[in-house]
């Protein structure tokens, strides 16, 4: 009887829980491991490569509604859904391998080679192919390496020759729970405490020369004392990011090299220290993304210190029928622009190094950017500047321009409610209305309100700074009513054109529309 006791024990059944468990610990473990690897190795962890996979290929409208959605928030989500989406899968594969071990091993080993082959095809690595790939091997030998030895605590795993499972191991089990919580451990220290940092770094270490033209004084009126107004310089720590980079760029200005080639008579090479030591201009120039709906936020105005694009342009020689400047990032980002942007003294496209009285900001582009006046970001702002061709539309398509967005997309005439919020109450006594317009290059001449079906109402305008930045307004409603009412605001340039009240959507070059905000008085 005692006999036949203990064998039953030695042949307990794992509990349904050990497969999930086990699929879980053997993934995660294999992702910190990648992750420390590819941390020291300064290269996209395996996460991070997939991520990148999906941001290249779906398709323009989930992109669109995951920036509605979630805004600047779609990294965090996007890298969320990607982790969660493998431990899902992880765990079924555990819990499927207390019957199919084999099949276990499997799933685990697709998932990894999954993560390889994106680690391969991500254009965002500044290393080699090679370099770019072994985390995301080393993610695939840890996982299913940890697994089989799950498989076989579990003593699921039937030995060679004998088809029969022994049983469940706890002792082994947990000597396996051990070691792949210390790769964890390990692994996640690495990713967290020696993260690359020679972008901070090297940020930090940088002192910036004073402007040869320095901007204009901001004027005192430009600036509306209204309580929730956008301030009228955007604060580097809220201006707004839109880019596809999941990892910052870390791009040490010590070794920076920005080349320009293409259609030119003379290829110019210039580290971060030549362009320091070029004639240096400030501008105030406010930025806005294709992605900003009506209303939306994805807009700022901001004093960028730079070179002025047309003068290093003149000095390579442009040769005569091209029309185009394609700009690579140094990840590998590419973005398309006009070439009479660039070259037009009166525009002043800079080649920026500085942002509101300091180095660019990492997550703004640093060491370099190009920053365009009355363009939208997708086709002129682009950020980790490191290459600039001379050449033809004809020649090249863009990443955006694959993906249904125009190749020429000036900055529409728009205008934005901050104050009221929606449904936000305000005393009968004191009804205040404010916010933004902007027409870049033209200038903002006029701006009226609306409430409800009413008369169109001029509103006082902020001071004017310049035709490449936004223009605040307010308006006070001396006899408003009581209960809840809709403000609704439309601006004019100065060539006399009066924004649209068609809605279009953001694609392909731009959203139209008249920005409405519901309120209450009370």
């Amino acid at each position: 009887m005692s006999h036949s006791i203990a064998t039953q024990t030695t042949r307990a059944t794992a509990p349904w829980w050990t497969g999930a468990v086990s699929g879980l610990l053997a993934a995660v473990a294999g992702v910190a491991a990648g992750s420390g690897v590819a941390t020291l190795l300064g290269v996209p962890t395996p996460i991070e490569s997939v991520g990148n996979r999906v941001i290249d290929l779906v398709p323009r409208p989930l992109k669109e509604f995951a920036i509605e959605q979630f805004g600047t928030n779609d990294k965090p989500v996007l890298i969320g859904g990607v982790a969660v989406t493998l431990l899902v899968a992880a765990a079924v594969a555990g819990w499927l391998g207390l019957r199919r071990p084999r099949l276990a091993l499997g799933i685990t080993a697709v998932l990894g080679l999954v993560a390889l082959v994106t680690a391969v095809l991500d254009r965002t690595s500044t290393a080699n192919v090679v370099v770019t790939a072994i985390p995301s091997a080393v993610t695939l030998v840890v996982s299913v390496f940890l697994l089989m030895r799950f498989l076989s605590a579990l003593e699921l795993a039937p030995k060679v020759g004998d088809e029969t499972p022994a049983g469940f191991d706890r002792r082994a089990f947990l000597q396996v729970v051990l070691a792949a919580s210390a790769v964890m451990a390990i692994g996640g220290g690495v990713t967290r405490f020696l993260g690359s940092s020679a972008g901070r770094e090297s940020r930090a270490s940088v002192k910036l020369p004073k402007a040869a033209v320095p901007a204009s004084a901001v004027p005192a009126g430009a600036q509306v004392e209204l309580k929730g107004i956008s301030p009228y310089v955007t604060p580097n720590k809220d201006f707004y990011r839109i880019d596809t980079a999941l990892r910052v760029p870390q791009v040490d200005a010590s070794t920076f090299n920005l080349r320009i080639h293409g259609m030119v008579d003379k290829e110019l090479n210039l580290s971060f220290e030549d362009l320091l030591k070029e004639r240096l201009v400030e501008r105030r120039i406010t930025l806005t993304c294709v992605s900003n709906e009506v209303g939306g936020p994805y807009v700022g105005n901001a004093a960028w210190l730079g070179i002025p694009v047309a003068e290093l342009l003149a000095r390579a020689g442009v040769k005569d029928g091209a029309d185009a400047v394609k700009t690579t990032s140094a990840d590998d980002m590419t973005i398309g622009t006009p070439l009479e942007a660039l070259t037009d003294t009166d525009r002043g496209a800079l080649i920026a190094v500085g942002m509101n009285g300091e180095p660019l900001p990492l997550e703004h582009g640093f060491p370099v950017r190009m920053v365009v006046p009355g363009l939208y970001g997708y086709v002129s702002a682009t950020k980790w500047l490191v290459d600039i061709e001379v050449t033809k539309f004809s020649d090249f398509k863009a990443y955006w321009s694959t993906r249904g967005y125009s190749e020429e997309a000036p900055i529409k005439l728009s205008s934005r409610i901050d104050v009221p919020k929606a449904f936000q109450a305000l005393p009968r006594d004191n009804v205040r209305i404010g916010g933004v317009a902007w027409a870049q290059t033209v200038g903002i001449e006029r701006v009226e309100v609306k409430i409800d079906d009413g008369e169109w109402q001029d509103v006082e305008l902020a001071d004017q700074d310049g035709v490449d930045t936004w223009r605040q307004w307010s308006w006070t409603w001396e006899d408003a009513t009581e209960g809840t009412h809709q403000v609704t605001v439309r601006a004019t340039d100065a060539d006399g054109t009066t924004q649209t009240s068609d809605r279009v959507p953001i694609a392909p070059d731009g959203s139209t529309g008249w920005h409405n905000v519901r309120f209450r008085v009370e």
